[in-house]
């Protein structure tokens, strides 16, 4: 399972919830794309339209080698393959107040290339610096071992 494209930024600006996992509807030369590892998961997060799911602004620029394809948009949306009782249990969840999907991380399984996205809520500026000391105390117990 080698990791593609990780959002570092979530995990920063959200607190995550509960992980699902989805396969992505891509064309041809996006896969290539991918698996030579251009894919930009900043700025990106996971819609719902209708009964579906979808990732809105990922940008997965066109493959070098393939051919010059007009009118193609690296940040179009993509279809996420997951289980309707999924699609309907996230729905449900979604409508609480505060609650969205964010992209986590792209990798491949095997052949296919999976999105792991998650449920999560935004936090607030004094979180964001709570995370940042604690990430700061963690490093300096590191630190401090190494010495020793």
């Amino acid at each position: 399972m080698a990791v593609i494209a990780h959002n570092k930024q979530a995990t920063f600006d959200y607190e995550l919830i509960d992980h699902y996992e989805a396969g992505l509807a891509l064309f041809g030369h996006e896969v290539k794309s991918i698996k030579t590892g251009h894919m930009s998961l900043k700025g990106a997060f996971v819609t719902i339209k209708g009964n579906e799911l979808y990732l809105t602004n990922a940008l997965i620029p066109l493959y070098k080698h393939a051919a010059n394809i007009k009118e193609y948009d690296p940040n179009r949306s993509r279809k996420l393959l997951v289980k309707k009782s999924e699609i309907r249990s996230l729905i449900g969840k979604k409508q609480q107040a505060g609650l969205t999907l964010v992209p986590i991380r792209v990798y491949t399984k095997g052949k296919l290339i999976k999105l792991n996205f998650a449920l999560a809520k935004g936090k607030a500026k004094y979180d964001k610096r709570q995370s940042i000391k604690k990430r700061d105390t963690d490093r300096n117990i590191a630190r401090a071992l190494r010495r020793s």
